[in-house]
């Protein structure tokens, strides 16, 4: 799954999820070119059909490399941020929840 930087490393870790993104753990970080052109190879090559935007971050550089890479649009992830008491994610355990459902919908 491509997501803008590196906030579903535990996540992927313990649930058997690659995750894959353009920045690191920082979402001051920037990418290079070369990075992105890699990382557009590595998604094609892998055959990852799926991108994600995260509430905090900006979705520019992660919509472009699914342009060009051929993935989808699988929904929002809240990793870090919550919403509020109205949203997708106003608690901890509620924001899993979501995540884990829009992930999973987007294997289907």
């Amino acid at each position: 799954m491509l997501t803008s930087h590196d906030a579903f490393g535990y996540f992927g870790a313990e649930y058997g999820v690659k995750f894959l993104s353009p920045l690191g753990f920082s979402t001051e970080a920037q990418a290079s070119a070369n990075d992105v052109g890699e990382l557009i190879q590595q998604l094609k090559s892998e055959h990852i059909h799926a991108y994600f935007i995260e509430n905090q971050t900006d979705p520019r550089l992660v919509k472009q490399i699914a342009a060009a890479s051929g993935a989808k649009a699988g929904g929002e992830l809240y990793p870090e941020a919550l919403t509020g008491k109205n949203g997708d994610a106003p608690t901890y355990v509620d924001a899993f929840t979501h995540n884990v459902d829009v992930m999973a919908a987007s294997m289907k």
